[in-house]
């Protein structure tokens, strides 16, 4: 069977995911926090499992107009919820409207919930209430402008949750969020990577991943792999197709470095649980110790913001050493996410090229510094 998906972004990276899916061989439609394609059962486990830089592989259930909760009641029940839930299926509903008549989120949800029950008890001649204690199939009902979508969760826990995270700092950059400021630099597999001021190390993790071509979902589980027309047999071929995939062999140049020793136990602990010890070093070091004499590399920050972490005055001190120590290396592309709108200021430089970027919630710019090409 073919389905309408959508694999949902953060917002400025939603180009980002398209590309994903284009190279995975997907026709895409790139829209505002989200990319739109088809596919089938397979293609639903090998999204989830390759997305770099998703949040979500979703079913598209229905589309429709509703003005009216009849009109919303009458169109959920008419859409084929028999061929994607079992009658003993849970499917907990969320919902969000957004400069629609129907803007009471909670009865909004209400109904969506009653119509897909009274389907479900049509189709399976059932009487009184479903007993939800099969497989969990999430719904969120949205609308925007009076049109609804109705869509089925196929994830779980949301795709940056790679499973390799033991512990994490204050302030944690998410893997998804990780891997698109990578994929947003110049970096490839045979040139240095790093990232001086790493925490927990996400980003030369995210980046030890890319350049293995090791599939970022590989050691964890999905939602979906529970529901009844999912085969197990699919989900361990996409696997063992992922595992031969993969490149152990390569070497790679990737360094994280970090002035907390703390920070630095932390981030070894994560790449040794992501089997990815052997590709990264870390080590202590404060930002203005940083030099080189490697060329053509990639510098990649997520540095504490002062909205973040610490003091606004430590940050913009911080800045300032940044650009006293990677100025030299003029060969090397530098990269620096921050919510500090001034940061060329404080570094020092103007900036080749700025691009929004929503960090969760918090609006930051990625400042990029192209190096000199060869």
């Amino acid at each position: 069977m073919e389905y309408n998906l959508i694999a949902t972004a953060a917002s400025g990276i939603e180009a980002l995911v398209g590309n994903e899916l284009k190279d995975m061989g997907y026709d895409v439609q790139v829209e505002n926090g989200r990319a739109r394609f088809k596919g089938t059962e397979e293609d639903i486990a090998k999204t989830n499992l390759w997305l770099r830089t998703a949040d979500r592989v979703k079913i598209v259930v229905g589309e429709f107009k509703a003005k009216t909760f009849d009109e919303l009641f009458e169109q959920t029940k008419a859409l084929p919820w028999d061929e994607y839930l079992a009658v003993d299926s849970a499917f907990p509903v969320s919902g969000k409207s957004i400069k629609s008549t129907l803007y009471s989120v909670p009865n909004v949800q209400r109904i969506v919930d009653k119509a897909i029950a009274e389907k479900i008890k049509d189709v399976y001649h059932r009487r009184g209430m479903l007993p939800e204690t099969g497989a969990k199939f999430p719904i969120e009902v949205a609308i925007r402008n009076d049109k609804v979508l109705l869509t089925i969760d196929t994830t779980g826990d949301s795709l940056f949750k790679r499973g390799y995270r033991s512990e994490k700092g204050g302030a944690p950059l998410k893997e998804n969020m990780a891997a698109a400021l990578i994929m947003l630099t110049t970096w490839r597999k045979d040139r240095p990577l790093v990232d001086p001021t790493c925490g927990s190390g996400t980003i030369p993790i995210e980046a030890a991943l890319i350049g293995h071509n090791i599939a970022p979902g590989f050691n964890r589980t999905f939602l979906c792999e529970d529901w009844h027309w999912m085969p197990k047999e699919l989900w361990q071929k996409v696997r063992l197709e992922a595992e031969e995939q993969a490149d152990y062999d390569v070497e790679l140049d990737i360094k994280g470095y970090d002035i907390d020793q703390r920070m630095i136990e932390i981030a070894k602990s994560n790449a040794m649980e992501a089997g990815l010890a052997h590709s990264i070093e870390f080590k202590q070091m404060q930002v203005k110790d940083f030099d080189t004499d490697k060329k053509f590399g990639i510098i990649i920050s997520n540095p504490p913001y002062g909205e973040r972490l610490g003091d606004p005055e430590e940050a913009y001190e911080l800045y300032r050493q940044m650009g006293e120590a990677f100025r030299p290396h003029e060969t090397w592309s530098k990269y620096i996410i921050t919510s500090d709108l001034d940061f060329e200021e404080h570094y020092g430089q103007r900036a080749t090229k700025k691009r929004k970027l929503y960090n969760g919630y918090l609006r930051t710019d990625y400042f990029q510094y192209w190096g000199k090409r060869k």
